[in-house]
């Protein structure tokens, strides 16, 4: 899936991933490729992701939403 973890001031990630953990409000959940649509409200915690190459990458975030649909997922975050 297409992932994109942006900030106000930059982009932290853009690339393509296998599965990508985020911290919700209503507690930590994954997505994977082809997950249904959703949106969501981050809390701080880590944002994890495997990308292409299976390594895996963490961010630490103060809060933020994620938006997933169509295979593209969207994180914007507060650092």
């Amino acid at each position: 899936m297409k992932v994109e973890i942006i900030s106000p001031s930059e982009t932290l990630y853009s690339g393509e991933a296998t599965a990508v953990t985020v911290p919700s409000k209503m507690g930590p959940f994954t997505l994977l490729e082809h997950h249904a649509a959703i949106v969501a409200i981050l809390e701080s915690g880590k944002v994890s992701l495997t990308d292409a190459k299976g390594e895996r990458l963490e961010f630490a975030i103060k809060g933020g939403f994620t938006e997933n649909h169509d295979n593209q997922l969207t994180i914007c975050v507060e650092l």
